[in-house]
């Protein structure tokens, strides 16, 4: 089945007032000597120049983005999507893939349903985590993954989510480690884990296994633990 996504276009029979531009708050407008256009490259979507524009001259079409599927694995049912060539993830998207997951594991009546979220703070995060019962982040020990870290407890925190976080291959760097945890903590979120680096990762990758299944190292022995206490938190 496919999924629609809005996608916004210049229209004609504009009177120039230039509200639209006015509006936008991510600077799509582009306005060269009078004639207004939508940088589709800065457009987030967000529709509000189609509301606003009094001649209605900006259209907002539908475009397909994706396609949803329903698989059968080894551990039971998964739902997932695949993007055609170029298209980004939407929100919408990953609502309805959650949509008809929980629909399977209230038919089956499932105890957990897992959503993997993508990374960031945009649309497709926001609709991976409205629903849930708990989010747990997971980072590494470097400036950026703090920095990203930082952003999705804030918003987790702006929906009213509780929030842990685990931090993946930690020894790297120890100090880093500590310091995202201290953050954490300070912001309301739970340190429930650090899975060190572990070469068996890399290992079961090639031979298309869960870490679990490869290894009794020490990364699958922190994974272990850490779903142990998600298990224990919700």
């Amino acid at each position: 089945m496919a999924m629609k996504e809005l996608v916004i276009i210049s229209g004609k029979g504009g009177t120039g007032c230039g509200l639209c531009e006015e509006v936008c708050r991510f600077g799509a407008i582009q306005n060269e000597a009078g004639v207004f256009s939508v940088d589709p490259l800065s457009c987030e979507g967000c529709g509000v120049c189609v509301e606003f524009c009094p001649a209605k001259a900006i259209d907002f079409p539908e475009q397909e983005c994706g396609e949803w599927y329903s698989s059968t694995t080894r551990f039971g049912p998964m739902v997932h999507a695949r993007m055609h060539t170029g298209a980004e993830n939407s929100g919408k998207l990953v609502s309805l893939v959650k949509q008809e997951a929980r629909k399977i594991a209230e038919k089956q009546n499932d105890e957990y349903l897992l959503v993997d979220g993508p990374p960031g703070i945009g649309c497709p995060v926001i609709a991976s985590i409205t629903g849930a019962d708990a989010v747990l982040v997971v980072t590494e020990p470097t400036l950026s993954g703090e920095h990203d870290l930082n952003r999705v407890l804030q918003l987790a925190k702006h929906f009213g989510l509780p929030s842990m976080i685990c931090i993946n291959k930690w020894d790297i760097n120890p100090e880093m480690s500590a310091r995202i945890e201290a953050k954490a903590e300070k912001s309301g979120a739970v340190p429930i884990g650090r899975i060190p680096y572990d070469q068996a990762v890399t290992a079961a990758q090639i031979h298309a296994q869960t870490i679990i299944e490869e290894s009794d190292g020490p990364a699958a022995q922190e994974t272990k633990k850490i779903w142990e206490a998600i298990c224990s938190t919700i």
